[in-house]
């Protein structure tokens, strides 16, 4: 059986030591709290100040952009469609000078000028026929033979004049211009004839009551036929001496002159960009451009443009040539 062993007491001291430590602790002041991470400092930092900070770097921005006038140098789509069309209208142009076009286009227009001279006389000739055929019947009854047969001598004539017309059309066209007398004359036979009948119902002296506008009406079908008749040959015969090359043929007719000048664009001489040459050529010996630059480079080096530019390009190969 075991004894427990007695605590000694504490001496005094000991207990004056620890009432020591005890006051030392309560009187001295406690440590300060460990420090956390600084956080920012966001005084004054509202939306609206956020907002104009922003406002201020964008306009920084286009401050900076505003100064490249690349998007300037380039074609709208409005400013390509008229150079397109310029394009065109200038090859045209440069297409009609050519003597093959000319000549092609010279004699279609004379086709076309002696079908519609054609057509009119025989519109004119058949506008007579009415009058012909009162004038031959003399009142005969409607649908007797007379009257029938007064309705043939019109045509007949008129066959006949649009033979001798034709022929002398057709030889004009192909640059043989036929001018008989004879056939002048067999001309203005049958035209005196229609242009007689038609009229003499109709004059002062044979009219039972003279009306000049019934006069002008049935004498017109024959005065467009003389006019056709005599304007006809005078056209024939100025197409005849046309020169395609645009000098003159035959020492009458002074072909139509053109430009020689014009190309696939509206070009500029090298005197009118004389400025934009020198730059160019400090910028190449600077090797800001290379020795042969494209037309967009100098384009955008200049800041000119595109006619100038393609101007310069060819001044420049020119110069290197």
């Amino acid at each position: 059986m075991s004894t427990a062993t007695p605590t000694p007491e504490p001496s005094p001291e000991d207990i004056s030591r620890a009432l020591a430590e005890i006051e030392r602790h309560l009187t001295e002041p406690a440590p300060p709290a460990p420090a956390l991470p600084a956080e920012p400092d966001d005084a004054g930092e509202t939306r609206r100040v956020r907002q104009l900070r922003a406002e201020v770097a964008e306009a920084r921005h286009l401050a900076e952009l505003q100064n490249d006038d690349t998007p300037l140098l380039l074609d709208t789509p409005r400013l390509r469609k008229r150079r397109k069309k310029a394009h065109e209208a200038a090859r045209l142009h440069r297409l009609g000078q050519d003597p093959e076009m000319r000549a092609w286009q010279a004699a279609r227009m004379r086709r076309l000028l002696v079908a519609a001279a054609m057509v009119a006389l025989t519109l004119a000739l058949a506008w007579s026929t009415a009058g012909v055929q009162h004038f031959a019947a003399e009142g005969a009854p409607a649908w007797s033979a007379g009257w029938i047969f007064a309705w043939l001598v019109e045509p007949f004539m008129s066959i006949a004049l649009l033979v001798v017309v034709g022929a002398r059309a057709y030889l004009g066209t192909q640059g043989q211009p036929l001018n008989d007398r004879k056939l002048i004359r067999v001309e203005w036979l049958f035209l005196g004839l229609t242009l007689g009948m038609n009229a003499w119902p109709y004059l002062p002296w044979s009219a039972e009551e003279f009306s000049l506008s019934r006069l002008v009406l049935h004498v017109l079908g024959p005065i467009v036929a003389v006019a056709i008749v005599t304007a006809l040959p005078i056209i024939l015969a100025a197409f005849a001496r046309l020169d395609p090359t645009g000098g003159t043929a035959g020492g009458g007719l002074t072909g139509l002159t053109y430009s020689t000048n014009t190309g696939d664009r509206v070009r500029r001489t090298a005197a009118e960009v004389a400025p934009l040459i020198e730059r160019a050529q400090i910028l190449i010996a600077a090797g800001t451009l290379p020795a042969n630059p494209s037309a967009y480079k100098l384009q955008r080096a200049l800041r000119c443009g595109m006619d100038d530019a393609r101007a310069v390009r060819d001044a420049l190969a020119e110069e290197a040539a």
